[in-house]
């Protein structure tokens, strides 16, 4: 037993070390490849960092560049690395959808929820990418949540405010873009704005004359 002990010592110090090389520096690596710059936000770095692909996105599919770019600094502040937004009462909606407690949420019904695993829920219930789209949106563009993360996020993203309320872009409308954008829901006729932040429309439109 006694020779037994040492050699599984060095058995649980070389799975570490093989977990540590595996797992850990390719995460050190990859943080050590984020600067500064790629956390600092400001119209500047919305042209920077997305503006050939706002552009490029616009023209495809005939929407407001400056209507593009103004949502990016309102939702990531043009930063190239941001954390995504987990939305825990849209997880408990999703779970409910999943588990036949909701008969849907939007567009989600229980069959395309079949195969999901827990954190695929809950990378469902979190935003991503620059417009800050919800991981359910994904669902409507059959396409995955990594791709609107990924570096396509830009023209994915675009893909989804044209299907969603590209006609109310086109028709000039971004009193009522920005608030389906944001709240789900055209410009209440009240005006009241349904917004988490209560000057998120104005906020948008003051960009949109910047980017112009």
């Amino acid at each position: 037993m006694k020779s037994i002990k040492p050699l599984l010592i060095l058995f649980v110090l070389l799975l570490a070390g093989t977990l540590a090389v595996v797992y850990l520096l390719p995460y050190l690596k990859s943080e050590g490849r984020i600067s500064a710059e790629d956390r600092r936000g400001g119209t500047d770095m919305v042209l920077k960092n997305y503006g050939e692909d706002i552009d490029s996105a616009a023209a495809l599919f005939g929407i407001s560049p400056a209507y593009l770019k103004a949502l990016c600094m309102l939702e990531c502040s043009g930063k190239k690395v941001f954390s995504h937004r987990f939305e825990p009462h849209i997880y408990k909606r999703l779970k409910k959808v999943k588990f036949g407690a909701l008969p849907n949420y939007e567009h989600v019904t229980r069959d395309m929820l079949q195969d999901a695993n827990d954190d695929a829920l809950k990378n469902l219930a979190s935003s991503w990418g620059p417009f800050q789209l919800m991981g359910y949106k994904c669902l409507l563009l059959g396409i995955k949540v990594r791709d609107i993360r990924g570096s396509q996020s830009v023209y994915y993203g675009a893909k989804w405010i044209d299907m969603t309320y590209g006609d109310v872009l086109r028709e000039k409308r971004f009193k009522d873009a920005f608030h389906i954008h944001n709240a789900g829901t055209k410009f209440p006729a009240d005006g009241r704005a349904r917004t988490h932040d209560p000057q998120y429309i104005q906020r948008g439109l003051k960009y949109m004359q910047v980017f112009r």
